[in-house]
């Protein structure tokens, strides 16, 4: 069936309506297939920031985690619970706009204060359910555009590092640092990346980065830069465990995750406007809106308290529902059961953990670059003024600014260092107060 038949179709601009199993299930897939390389990235990132080693228990232990969390999550918003939930196809996963702020936390606290500022800014997120559609107007896209690119901007240096083989101090001072071999990797990642979101059509294409990846990983083994030593000791089975890095208290850690919450809801309105439009024809409803802010923060708080990351909706799935034209939660809840599966598996994990730098950093340069053109494009809503110029240099300038050059606020009390350095919370907090305190009348 074509794209415009299932448009024109009612049963599949209905959410509640469960396609036949052979055609729900490749729908299912395709949505993890979709979203499967973003998904356990930030957890790679944030494990290196701590210190954690490639192959180690501890960074396939963060990897399991986020896809065990994106897969409970997911079906916290597509079956839900009483209020939680917006009972629409909406895909969770680890969310990009929290790896700044988690990176830097975890690595000058570690990651049992990074995970605790998980746990608790996502109870303030869950709260924010009941309250979001009062917040927006402190979010125009003047501000959430600035947000985005910030992260996207702080992000690309890391996928650069990745690229050329590096990380750590050590592996950048190492002779292979920024070698062919390891751009050769990386450049094949992107090409073939490239080359399937542009060249095909289909599930492959959507599955882009993922394809990119597997064909970098390749490349990556025949020239021996692959140790699947820890994949053979890794179990079959796992079980997960409680507070698995401790339970540490940072006011700044929280502060900074909790700022980026909000953003992530106002993210999450969007996303969800989106599907109801794309998939049903229609506006969101308030309880859609509200039951998806409340799912957010539940599988944040969940997720970081069992050693995973925060959770968000996933905007390149609402892209999916566009295309398909199916609106069924029903496929979306068999990819979320999908992630669950992959999540207790340690050698899943396992297998990603052992991605050579190189690998991935093909893939974040593309994600990573992904992640400010967005920004970009919300930006473009906005008229470019001299205020809105004004608002942009300044909050883009304080927010990467002191990041770059930390020791610039050295004597700060701790907790106001961490917020200041943290690139996405200065720049949020710039950009909300100079929005509202600069005349509006200025062209």
């Amino acid at each position: 069936m074509n794209r415009n038949s299932q448009k024109t179709d009612p049963l599949y601009s209905d959410p509640n309506v469960m396609p036949p199993v052979a055609q729900a299930v490749p729908l299912g897939l395709q949505h993890v297939l979709g979203m499967f390389a973003s998904n356990v990235t930030p957890a790679i990132i944030v494990g290196q920031a701590a210190g954690l080693a490639f192959g180690s228990p501890d960074l396939v232990y963060l990897i399991q985690m986020a896809m065990l969390f994106a897969g409970v999550a997911t079906i916290f918003q597509t079956i839900g619970i009483g209020p939680v939930g917006s009972r629409l196809p909406i895909m969770q996963g680890t969310s990009f706009a929290f790896v700044g702020v988690l990176s830097g936390v975890a690595a000058t606290l570690g990651l049992g204060v990074a995970l605790t500022a998980c746990i608790i800014g996502g109870i303030v997120h869950f709260c924010l359910g009941a309250v979001i559609k009062k917040l927006r107007w402190l979010f125009p896209p003047l501000v959430t555009g600035l947000v985005i690119l910030a992260i996207g901007l702080y992000l690309i240096p890391v996928a650069i590092k990745y690229a050329a083989g590096g990380a750590s101090v050590s592996q950048m001072e190492a002779e292979s640092f920024g070698s062919l071999r390891h751009w050769s990797v990386a450049l094949t990642v992107v090409i073939v990346t490239l080359a399937m979101k542009f060249y095909v059509k289909g599930p492959a294409s959507n599955a882009g980065i993922l394809i990119g990846l597997l064909a970098g990983y390749a490349l990556a083994f025949a020239l021996s830069m692959v140790d699947f030593a820890p994949v053979a000791r890794a179990s079959w089975l796992s079980t997960i465990q409680p507070l698995p890095f401790g339970f540490e208290f940072h006011l700044g850690a929280v502060i900074a995750v909790t700022l980026v919450s909000i953003v992530s809801a106002v993210e999450t309105v969007g996303d969800v406007s989106a599907t109801a439009k794309a998939g049903a024809g229609r506006q969101a409803t308030d309880a859609e809106i509200s039951g998806a802010t409340y799912a957010d923060g539940l599988g944040t708080a969940m997720a970081g308290l069992f050693g995973s990351l925060p959770n968000t909706s996933f905007s390149q799935n609402v892209g999916i529902v566009g295309m398909t034209g199916i609106m069924s939660r029903h496929v979306v809840t068999i990819a979320g059961i999908i992630m669950i599966v992959c999540g207790m598996v340690p050698k899943v994990g396992a297998v990603i953990a052992a991605m050579p730098l190189p690998v991935l950093g093909g893939g974040v340069i593309v994600m990573f670059g992904m992640v400010a053109a967005a920004g970009l494009n919300v930006l473009s809503e906005e008229k470019m003024t001299r205020r809105t110029m004004i608002i942009i240099a300044v909050s883009l300038t304080f927010g990467l600014g002191l990041n770059l050059v930390p020791t610039a606020v050295q004597y700060l009390p701790d907790t106001i260092r961490v917020l200041a350095t943290s690139a996405v919370a200065p720049t949020a907090m710039m950009a909300i107060l100079l929005n509202l305190i600069l005349p509006k009348d200025v062209d």
